[in-house]
């Protein structure tokens, strides 16, 4: 068995967690372990148990006869290259996503209306309607460790600069993104900037004044100071909207 150390006060992107041992998995040894893939979305607490990332193995694209293979561990924007270099459409919304492949189909990922899933044909040799998508949302309970895409069109250029405007007011310092998925016909940033939480600060985790629905680490942000956040950003929604704040982000 492999196993691999990691300080995810480091590796992850909010540059929050412990040092601890975690298995490098691949389709032989599984066992309900979570994947951290690159840590992009997940707060790992620092009682994290149980915690997998995928073998080197299933890092690799190949592209052939209008199919797009692509392995689980793959980085977004490593994907996002590959298609633009060979003029494959699809994948323009990746270039300002973290994170793999596998974590991304999982999730859901996107921006607007372009879904990773709008083009997925099949996961680990199982077919694509044997699972179900909606916004940020997928029921897939197993790795990810090869997907299979459909190229419908080529790369579009204008489509890549549109989206790449979008995410312009997203902050830079170190965070998970949305923390929330945005509730029906409104958006949680939204929501937590009228319920006075725009800039506030807990320990060193602030609510971003760019982009109320990131919380950023300033530089000593601690796992308990993002779950104080977490908290209280739903308890003054739901108080003052009736509104119940879904987390994008995994906590482990």
């Amino acid at each position: 068995m492999k196993y691999k150390i990691i300080d995810f006060s480091k590796f992850s992107y909010i540059k929050i967690g412990p040092t601890i041992k975690i298995k490098i998995v691949d389709e032989y040894n599984y066992n309900n372990e979570f994947l951290i893939g690159n840590a992009t979305n997940t707060l790992i607490s620092p009682t994290a148990k149980n915690l997998g990332i995928l073998d080197e193995r299933y890092d690799f694209i190949e592209y052939k006869n209008g199919i797009l293979r692509v392995g689980g561990k793959t980085k977004n924007r490593k994907v996002y290259r590959f298609c633009k270099e060979n003029n494959l459409g699809g994948f323009e919304f990746l270039a300002h996503l973290p994170g793999t492949i596998g974590g991304s189909i999982k999730m859901n990922a996107g921006v607007k209306k372009e879904e990773i899933s709008n083009n997925l044909v099949a996961i680990n040799n199982k077919e694509k309607n044997n699972f179900e998508f909606s916004y940020r949302y997928s029921n897939i309970n197993e790795p990810v460790f090869e997907s299979i895409f459909e190229i419908k069109r080529n790369y579009d250029k204008k489509l890549d600069e549109y989206l790449k405007n979008l995410r312009k007011n997203q902050p830079k310092l170190p965070s998970l993104g949305s923390v929330f998925k945005n509730p029906k016909e409104d958006f949680a940033g939204r929501l937590i900037e009228k319920v006075g939480m725009k800039e506030m600060v807990k320990g060193g985790i602030k609510v971003s004044k760019i982009h109320a629905n990131f919380f950023v680490n300033t530089g000593n942000g601690s796992f308990e100071d993002m779950i104080y956040l977490i908290n209280l950003a739903k308890k003054r929604v739901f108080e003052k909207f009736g509104i119940k704040l879904q987390k994008e982000i995994k906590i482990v």
